[in-house]
């Protein structure tokens, strides 16, 4: 085999290598349990919430899935939209703080939901639709921290809430976004459409912006790799001559 032949294949060889890593960290990336949509107004009212919940597992189903919903901040009013072969559970818990409404004051408010009974197989999502009455005025979002539970066993914990100019933690929390009134971003957040046996590769497509940028990098990874491989055969061919 001639050198530039072998140069260019391990220029290749590299090249791809390098792809196929980041491309699968864009995927990890893009399969953590999240909330849509990514914002709503501070005291919006009568709208929904979609919790979307993709199985990154091969070998087991997702059977259950725990919402833990904030009591600090209360999300009031909350209704569960039905789901085919999926039990709901909605949990309610007495306010330390009860909140004043037009309606009257409100002393309880929902603190976990529960899903049981279906199953979101390997390379498939589910969306789990809440619908809500009112989203609270004072605090800028909220999180929701969920547990995962698959049919082996397993239990994933997504409860780590993101700090202020630190990476995203392994197993983040769905977080919301609560911006002030007349703000247009919240104005035009669109409530995802609930749906169920979708794939992993459509939930992508809606997925944080982290998925993109890896992708990107991959790109970027592999243009510098031809661009090394050039150089090898001009330098090689420079040599012979």
């Amino acid at each position: 085999m001639s050198t530039t032949r072998l140069t260019l294949r391990r220029a290749a060889t590299v090249t791809a290598l390098a792809a196929v890593s980041v491309l699968a960290a864009a995927g990890i990336a893009a399969a953590h349990v999240t909330v849509h949509p990514e914002s709503y107004a501070k005291g919006a009212t009568d709208g929904v919430l979609t919790f979307r919940v993709p199985n990154e597992e091969d070998t087991a189903a997702t059977t259950k899935v725990q919402v833990y919903l904030p009591t600090d901040h209360p999300v009031l009013g909350v209704l569960v939209t039905p789901h085919d072969g999926w039990t709901a559970k909605v949990t309610t818990t007495k306010l330390k703080t009860p909140v004043k409404t037009d309606d009257g004051t409100i002393t309880e408010a929902a603190s976990e939901i529960t899903w049981t009974g279906g199953k979101i197989g390997a390379g498939q999502f589910e969306d789990f639709d809440v619908a809500f009455g009112q989203l609270p005025e004072d605090t800028d979002q909220l999180t929701f921290k969920t547990l995962q539970t698959y049919s082996d066993g397993k239990v994933v914990r997504w409860i780590e809430e993101a700090q202020s100019g630190d990476d995203e933690p392994e197993n983040p929390a769905p977080t919301l976004k609560l911006t002030a009134a007349d703000d247009d971003s919240a104005a035009s957040a669109a409530p995802a459409t609930g749906s169920s046996g979708k794939t992993a590769t459509a939930a992508a497509d809606s997925s944080d912006s982290t998925a993109r940028g890896l992708g990107i990098a991959g790109l970027i990874v592999g243009v510098l790799g031809l661009a090394a491989a050039a150089f090898a055969v001009v330098r090689t061919r420079g040599a012979k001559s």
